[in-house]
């Protein structure tokens, strides 16, 4: 298995975690086909690797997502803001409905983190959009509202976008290769 594709992989259980873990907030004719839908599409990202119906290998061999020192780095940074981060939430703001916007603002910042790191811009676009996810997460919880609406904002959107990320990934390696 190279490392884009473990990179891949990564990303789509965390897309399926957000989606699995915030569609609980929705009513259950509106959750349940959700979590299907997350189930399925990261099945067929493990199946089909991502690639379509692309026939030949295009994973990257250099430049790719490497996990050495740097990546490491990067998540350490995102763990440690996390934890700092839903303690001030959960014990000094007493705010529990915030963290599912902290979590999505912290990962997408991390993605800023891993573009420098692993020499891809790209991911920049990815990380924009979940540090707004999250930003508009906590926005919401600031301002009282409904838990549905957090959860879709700051959970569901997030894992949505890292699930079709992983497929935009793989689509683009196949659709620019050689």
């Amino acid at each position: 298995m190279t490392r884009d594709r473990t990179g891949r992989i990564i990303g789509a259980s965390f897309g399926l975690f957000f989606v699995q873990a915030n569609a609980g907030a929705l009513p259950t004719r509106i959750g349940t086909p959700l979590r299907v839908l997350a189930a399925a599409a990261f099945v067929a990202l493990v199946v089909f690797g991502g690639r379509g119906s692309g026939t030949g290998s295009t994973e990257r061999t250099t430049g790719g997502a490497g996990f050495g020192r740097r990546y490491w780095y990067v998540v350490a940074a995102e763990v440690a803001g996390l934890a700092a981060g839903l303690v001030v939430i959960s014990r000094v703001l007493h705010t529990p409905q915030a963290a599912v916007g902290w979590i999505a603002f912290v990962v997408g910042v991390h993605f800023f983190g891993l573009a420098a790191a692993w020499r891809r811009p790209e991911l920049h676009v990815l990380g924009a959009a979940l540090t707004a996810c999250g930003t508009g997460g906590l926005a919401l919880a600031a301002l009282g509202a409904p838990a549905a609406a957090i959860a879709t904002v700051a959970g569901i959107l997030p894992g949505v976008l890292l699930l079709g990320s992983v497929w935009w990934s793989g689509r683009a390696r196949r659709v620019v290769a050689p």
